[in-house]
Order: structure tokens, then sequence, then C-alpha cells
């Protein structure tokens, strides 16, 4: 009997160790290869946005993925991804952490797990300043009206749902929903805050179309694979501690996303 229990208690101590190298899995790879594996939208602009001139990285995920680079002593390799892909790129160990404001819904969180909201964002409209039939958001879900958006964007599912009337078009990159909307065969795409910034700061012919009173806002966070507890931890002191040291809205600020910042 008594041979019997220090097995058993030495079965539980080999499964204990088992669960916490399970658990410390993750943090020990980043140490032993120095390297933090973030995966980002490089077209998200104000978010993880790279300039097509000088292929420099720009945004609030990227100055954020620096600073949790450096805290944990390594350096971060950003790795391109897309809200259609970054699922797979998770759970296929593409990257570490997917650092590209995604929004939390519950068909993503059946899938990967998600830091706690930093951003929080409504869905915006953006048309043509020569466009006639959309003047006001009442005028989008009307019959005849043609709606685009980007497949594996949030954007997708929640217009699906909320559309009665207008026609939807699903295209497969953002950038097509802009052609289809410049080019008239669409009249309004769907975005949210930090791209209808991009819109309005680099284009002409771009007009917003907002809400006049809340639509869908969306809580935004940070995605990793699941079951990694420890490696969880980390990533969640680490974002109450730049939230609460004023990093965090630092980083906002220095790209005009402070109204979107979750405290």
């Amino acid at each position: 009997m008594k041979r019997f229990a220090t097995c058993l208690t030495l079965l539980f101590v080999l499964l204990g160790n088992a669960h916490a190298r399970t658990e410390e899995g993750r943090l020990q790879k980043i140490a032993q290869t120095g390297v933090l594996r973030v995966c980002i939208w490089p077209d998200y602009y104000g978010i993880s946005w790279r300039n097509p001139k000088t292929q420099q990285l720009f945004g609030i995920d990227i100055d954020n993925a620096r600073l949790l680079a450096r805290e944990l002593g390594v350096r971060p390799q950003f790795i391109n991804s897309s809200f259609a892909s970054v699922i797979d790129d998770l759970l296929q160990d593409r990257c570490d952490i997917a650092m590209f404001a995604i929004g939390i819904t519950p068909a993503r969180q059946e899938h990967i797990r998600f830091s706690s909201p930093y951003l929080s964002s409504d869905i915006y409209a953006i048309t043509t300043r020569t466009n006639r039939r959309i003047q006001s958001w009442q005028d989008i879900d009307r019959p005849g009206t043609v709606v685009a958006v980007a497949r594996g964007t949030i954007h997708e599912g929640i217009m699906r749902e909320r559309l009665k009337s207008a026609e939807l078009h699903v295209l497969d990159t953002p950038h097509a929903r802009e052609y289809e909307v410049q080019s008239g065969r669409a009249d309004v795409f769907m975005t949210d805050y930090p791209y209808s910034r991009r819109m309005l700061d680099n284009s002409d012919w771009a007009r917003l179309v907002y809400p006049p009173q809340r639509f869908h806002p969306t809580p935004y966070a940070w995605a990793m694979a699941p079951g990694d507890d420890a490696f969880h931890r980390e990533i969640e002191r680490f974002l109450q501690r730049i939230k609460l040291n004023g990093q965090l809205m630092e980083n906002a600020v220095r790209h005009r996303l402070e109204t979107i910042v979750v405290r």
C-alpha cells in the first residue's frame, strides 16, 4: 500500500511537471530563439501598416509588439497575415501572437484565444464624394444599393446579418472593396475607425458615412493559439502594465487612435 502511494505521488509529480513544461513551452522557445514572432496585417493603417514606398512598419501594434519584445528580452519578427488567415497562422504555429487589432467574435473564440480588449471600434461606411444615392447611414440598406466588404473581416458576418434590402458583395481583399466603390460598381464599403482614417488621409474621392448611433461596436484584442496558460498570463500582465503606466495611450496618441482605446 505504501509502495502504491509512493508511485501515485510520483505520477502526480511527473504529470505536474509535464503540465508546467507545456505551459512554459512558448515562453521558453521565445527565450531560446531570441525572437517573438508577431503576425500582422500590413495594410492596417494606424495599426500595423507597411509604407509601400519605404517598406517601414508603422502603427500602434508595431509599437506595442516592439515594446513586448523588449520586455521579453528578444527581438520582434513581423510575419504577414490577414483576418482571413490569422486563425490558421496561429494554429499552424507560424507566429507566437497576432497583434493587429483583431475583433473578438464568438466564431473566432471557438478557435483562438484572445487577450483582454485594448481598442474598440464601431462600423463606418466609405462612399465617393460624387455618390448621390448615399447621403446618410439610412440610405445604405435600401433596394439597389451595393455594399462591399472584405472577406474574413468582422464586417462580412455583421452585414450578412444586418442587411435586409441592399446587395452584399464579398471581396477577397480590402483593396478590392475600395476599387468597387471608386469604380461605381458598389456604393459603399464597410470598415472601422482606423481604416476610415486611412481613406480620408490618402484618398481625395472618399467620403465617410457614420451611424447616427452605436451600430455594432466591436472590442479588439491580440490573439494566440489556445492551450498555453503561462504565455497568455504574460501577455495579460504586459497589457495591464501598459494600460496603467500610460504607454498604451502614448502609442495610441502617436497614431491618432486615442478615441478608441479601452482603458
